[in-house]
């Protein structure tokens, strides 16, 4: 696949353009911005990034045979017989280039964009569910993993990059592909990663702190995520109509609504909204409700539970139904999903006790799973936690009162420390539970976290809850000097076995 350079030119601001010896009509082979996988003839743009700047790695991008390197800066001089572009922003300059690259595949299919701080990954399978007992062929894009029709590939991050984005999605364009569920995370928003996608409905989950090592504050990240909602009346739309679904117990709704003038689908149970849940009943494995939408009402009896649970099931058929799908077949849909992995996964080795897997890693989804497991525990809620290095410092000691609020018995640990010294995360989260009133002792601190699920499992005892959050379906511990295989699902397996 060749694209000419002049081509992927048009939609980008191009401050100076030196073909330094090259053909006007000069082909490209792929577009780049990493330099470790630049070959012969491609196209290498140099984005400056949070770790390392890619001006810094023209040359190796260079000796590899990049045919022409997009920059920002006019005076860096190349060797003969590569061209020279320069912009204002690689950063801004790489998805126009991307999409421009692969055919802008999103405007040849159906693209369905979940965003918020928690529920993104759980919506989009349920939306992915419902399209595929529909007979639609799906492509799935998010945290777990990516799906292109019937093919498997690991998530590296929840939302890739704007180049590895429009390549999946062109994937799914050539196998058929005609509904895309993507996770849409604020960092992927405010970069610009999907700024050329042409989305057809734009959800909207929740919004509660994460992130604040990046965004300033919550209203910043809140402005990030209504984004893609201000995406929905793109000058170059060529599909309709539109739909936002948004959660109306979500006070942040409101600036999603304001960013778009598409028509709105309101979930919620709380507030009036358009499709709503009653009758609630939670259970330590299942969750069932009394759904009303404006097609009809339902029984829906859901194979995960949680009240999140059901806010995700709401979201997913609000999607549906901005298709015009069926009622009973989103239904049939929602109750046949087994449940998503490392979601509130339920670990059952033979124990008198619940184990529970879950990812909740910021002070609202802990505090919901917490608040779950109270709902049907006939014992201790004992739970396992910590918190991310080199990410929202802020919230650590809020978790950690909420923590030792709502759980008989705390195990705090490392989740990932990357590089910061774990001891002093954990320190952080103590410092939030000593600042309440009164004496909390109930809590142990275990630097391996495979000690520390140990421990706890060691502790628990008949009709008790282990609830170990953080890391729900990832398989590797992100350290100061290496990465360590650490599946917390593994680990509770390995110490029954180990026990029997």
């Amino acid at each position: 696949m060749e694209k000419r350079l002049a081509c992927l030119l048009e939609e980008t601001t191009v401050l100076d353009l030196d073909l330094n010896g090259r053909p006007a009509e000069m082909a490209i082979g792929q577009v780049v911005y990493d330099s470790r996988k630049v070959q012969p003839g491609d196209l290498f743009v140099a984005v400056p990034g949070f770790q390392h700047d890619g001006h810094e790695f023209i040359a190796e991008a260079v000796a590899k045979g990049a045919a022409a390197v997009v920059l920002e800066r006019s005076t860096m001089e190349l060797p003969i017989g590569v061209a020279k572009v320069v912009v204002p922003s690689s950063r801004l300059a790489l998805p126009n280039l991307a999409s421009a690259f692969y055919g802008y595949p999103s405007r040849k299919m159906k693209i369905v964009g979940v965003t918020g701080t928690n529920g993104k990954t759980s919506t989009t399978f349920l939306c992915d569910a419902i399209f595929q007992l529909a007979g639609f062929v799906t492509g799935l894009v998010g945290t777990i993993e990516n799906r292109v029709g019937g093919k498997v590939f690991p998530g590296e991050r929840t939302t890739p990059e704007s180049v590895d984005i429009e390549e999946l999605l062109w994937k799914m364009v050539n196998d058929k592909v005609t509904h895309v569920s993507l996770e849409v995370s604020s960092h992927a928003l405010d970069l610009g990663r999907v700024k050329n996608i042409e989305f057809d409905v734009a959800v909207f989950t929740n919004l509660s702190q994460d992130h604040l090592d990046y965004h300033k504050n919550l209203t910043e990240y809140r402005l990030a995520k209504a984004k893609l909602f201000s995406q929905l009346d793109l000058a170059a739309a060529i599909k309709s109509p539109k739909t936002a679904v948004l959660n109306a117990d979500d006070e942040s709704s409101s600036v999603m609504k304001a960013a778009t003038s598409a028509p709105i689908l309101t979930i919620g149970i709380d507030n009036k909204a358009d499709i709503s849940a009653s009758q609630i009943q939670i259970g330590d494995q299942n969750a069932v409700f009394q759904l009303k939408t404006p097609t009809g009402t339902r029984k829906v009896r859901l194979h995960t539970t949680g009240l999140f649970s059901v806010y995700n099931a709401l979201t997913a058929c609000a999607v549906g139904l901005s298709q015009s799908l069926d009622l009973d077949l989103i239904v049939t849909a929602l109750e046949n999903m087994p449940g998503i992995p490392g979601r509130f996964e339920q670990v059952r080795c033979g124990q008198q006790f619940t184990v529970i897997v879950d990812y909740a890693h910021t002070p609202a989804g802990l505090e919901n799973i917490l608040k779950t497991a109270q709902r049907f525990a006939r014992g201790r809620v004992i739970l396992v936690f910590g918190c991310g290095g080199d990410r929202d410092r802020t919230k650590r000691p809020l978790m950690g009162q909420l923590a030792v609020r709502y759980a008989d018995l705390v195990f705090i640990t490392s989740d990932n420390p990357r590089t910061e010294d774990p001891a002093i995360i954990i320190d952080q989260i103590e410092e939030g539970i000593k600042k309440l009133p009164g004496n909390h002792r109930a809590y142990t601190r275990y630097i391996d976290r495979r000690e520390a699920i140990y421990a706890a499992l060691a502790e628990a005892q008949t009709d008790d809850v282990v609830l170990i959050a953080g890391k729900g379906h990832e398989t590797d511990q992100v350290l100061a000097d290496k990465v360590i295989h650490l599946d917390d699902r593994e680990v509770v397996r390995t110490y029954f076995k180990e026990l029997n």
